[in-house]
């Protein structure tokens, strides 16, 4: 398939976003007592370990060193487990910090951040109405100055973007609009 480059900037409305996370005091958590605290998950990692140190200090139960992550917000449809790390808690609050819901989105759908980068760089084609908004661009930009005027009301769109996100464009919805990324 010939490919016309086609692409816009990457734009989030969730620039702002500041991604937190609730750590638990499990020692507090296993005798009943909610003891933890929230902390910006966008803060240097030594500073939000030592947030942790400093709330699992001030426990009502001694010698607490054990912590969870109880809670989480802004990070889009992303999912933050209990026990996952804060090294990569961090990145992915970074990662959607700058990227917003569509970075959230992308992770979930490649599986990690690199890949997420990637397709942020190299392979994406802007945000558009639906997929056959693009289809429908993507042909008239590539193909339709070849293409007598007459004629053009018989191109089946429908039947362009169905090939196209068979096998070599992907898209991610966000509030409503449709982030295309091709394959390759």
């Amino acid at each position: 398939m010939t490919q016309c480059n086609v692409s816009n900037p990457c734009s989030s409305s969730n620039h702002f976003l500041n991604p937190k996370i609730y750590v638990a005091c499990l020692a507090s958590y296993n005798n009943g007592v909610l003891h933890g605290c929230w902390c910006e998950a966008t803060d240097d990692e030594d500073l939000i370990l030592d947030e942790i140190q400093a709330m699992l200090s001030n426990s009502s139960i001694p010698h607490a060193e054990e912590y969870a992550i109880h809670d989480f917000e802004n990070f889009g449809s992303f999912r933050i487990d209990e026990y996952d790390s804060i090294s990569s808690v961090h990145e992915m609050a970074l990662f959607i910090q700058e990227h917003g819901d569509l970075g959230a989105e992308l992770v979930n759908y490649l599986g990690d951040i690199e890949s997420a980068q990637r397709a942020l760089e190299d392979n994406y084609h802007g945000e558009h109405e639906s997929e056959l908004d693009f289809a429908t661009y993507l042909f008239d930009e590539c193909y339709g100055h070849d293409i007598p005027g007459n004629l053009k009301y018989y191109i089946d769109y429908e039947a362009f973007r169905r090939d196209l996100f068979i096998n070599d464009y992907y898209s991610i919805d966000v509030d409503g609009a449709a982030h295309i990324f091709s394959y390759h």
